[in-house]
């Protein structure tokens, strides 16, 4: 049986409709940002900075991940002391204290990836 052409019109357009009624899909958020579909959790890779952090503590995350990486490939014991841009960071004096908190956490994040194995 043959279904007439402008029912399969109908059908397409409305489905067409569902997917996207702005131009976006779904799942985004209304700020922009992409989320992730219901029941389904995007994973960030172990050396990304948690997303919340503000752009200094997101770089002195990113330099503690390399920190960590440079003792690692060296062989030195992890201590995020012995780190020189970590007791002298090339900031801004109002900026220091976040840098730091940013690159410690990078920095342990590293360790544990690297010495320890965790994800």
């Amino acid at each position: 049986m043959k279904r007439p052409i402008c029912f399969s019109a109908a059908l397409a357009v409305a489905c067409v409709g569902l997917i996207s009624v702005s131009g976006k899909p779904l799942h985004a958020a209304g700020n922009g940002a992409a989320m992730p579909a219901a029941g389904y959790v995007q994973e960030r890779g172990w050396d990304a900075p948690p997303p919340e952090l503000d752009e200094v503590t997101r770089r002195g995350f990113h330099d503690g991940v390399e920190g960590a990486r440079k003792d690692y490939e060296n062989h030195r014991r992890p201590d995020v002391n012995n780190r020189d841009e970590f007791r002298h960071p090339h900031v801004a004096d109002r900026d220091k204290d976040a840098y730091r908190n940013g690159y410690s956490r990078g920095y342990q994040a590293g360790v544990d990836h690297l010495y320890h194995g965790h994800v």
